[in-house]
């Protein structure tokens, strides 16, 4: 919530930050979320389970998740361990290779007017140690998705987050990725706005240069109490742009999104990777864990 305070939005304009929020606003474009539809629409082999793949290995995810997080994904290696694994709501699909890209897109009426692309450092089950916000384009990317949106999107106006590997999209939402919306510049939650508001595009970059966002994990079933102020001396750090606490305190951990390898605790938001990585390592001493025996400070899962 710290982004969108002070920008001004008409009360009548609701701008989606969550799958949830835009599968319920969107009903002709919601098809987006269903992987198997996003698979049809580039050709690529795939099937419920319950239909045999005709060979290994395979990506195997829900077909529909909208809490994300990378929950349920595998891979599928024989056969024989796909008759042992197969699991309703789940569809396969070709195991792809390549850079994994997560690209944010500002659309009017299919048509793709604005990009941003951002790539993770991956830890494992779901983990990303730190991405790195772009500054440079992905040209490969912009032609394959801004053919498949002009395609498949016509009428739809917003902003859209395309997560591709070598290019191919894997997955398509129908919202913009918030983690990092500070690292993209000033005035860009403004064009925002706009765009939802009046379907127009006017942001206006003067120079773009790269930005980083650090997560911290801690240990899956720990409650954690926050040193707020340390959060804030370290919010004031040069080369920090913000820091984001990622779970609510009152809220039973279990209703948290996470992915299988950790509890995300923070993000830094920074201009300076190097910086990033030690105010991460300061902060984990700002989360006092309240089991009895787990000890004072955080435990860190990635990062040096």
């Amino acid at each position: 919530m710290q982004y969108f305070a002070g920008v001004v939005c008409p009360a009548d304009v609701v701008i989606p930050t969550d799958d949830e929020e835009a599968y319920r606003l969107y009903p002709a474009e919601r098809w987006v979320y269903n992987k198997l539809a996003i698979c049809e629409t580039q050709g690529l082999e795939h099937g419920p389970h319950g239909i045999e793949p005709r060979r290994f290995p395979v990506f195997s995810k829900p077909i529909y998740n909208l809490r994300g997080m990378g929950a349920g994904t595998t891979v599928i290696a024989s056969r024989d361990e796909y008759e042992r694994v197969q699991t309703p709501g789940h569809l396969w699909m070709p195991l792809l290779d390549g850079e994994h890209v997560s690209s944010d897109v500002a659309v009017v009426d299919g048509t793709p007017v604005w990009w941003r692309h951002t790539t993770g450092v991956a830890l494992g089950d779901g983990m990303f140690d730190y991405w790195t916000v772009a500054a440079e384009p992905r040209p490969a990317v912009e032609a394959y998705g801004g053919e498949w949106l002009s395609r498949h999107l016509r009428g739809y106006t917003g902003l859209v987050n395309l997560e591709t590997i070598d290019a191919t999209i894997i997955e398509c939402h129908l919202r913009f990725a918030d983690q990092w919306v500070d690292l993209y510049g000033e005035g860009w939650l403004e064009s925002v706005v706009e765009l939802y508001a009046d379907g127009r595009w006017r942001f206006h970059e003067a120079a773009r240069r790269p930005g980083y966002s650090v997560v911290l994990f801690g240990c899956h079933g720990v409650r954690y109490r926050i040193d707020g102020e340390r959060v804030n001396e370290l919010r004031r750090v040069l080369g920090v742009s913000s820091i984001q606490i990622t779970f609510h305190e009152d809220r039973a951990l279990e209703m948290h999104a996470m992915p299988p390898g950790g509890f995300r605790l923070a993000i830094v938001n920074c201009w300076d990777l190097a910086v990033g990585l030690l105010v991460r390592e300061r902060l984990a001493k700002a989360f006092r864990s309240l089991q009895p025996d787990a000890g004072f400070e955080t435990q860190v899962i990635g990062g040096e």
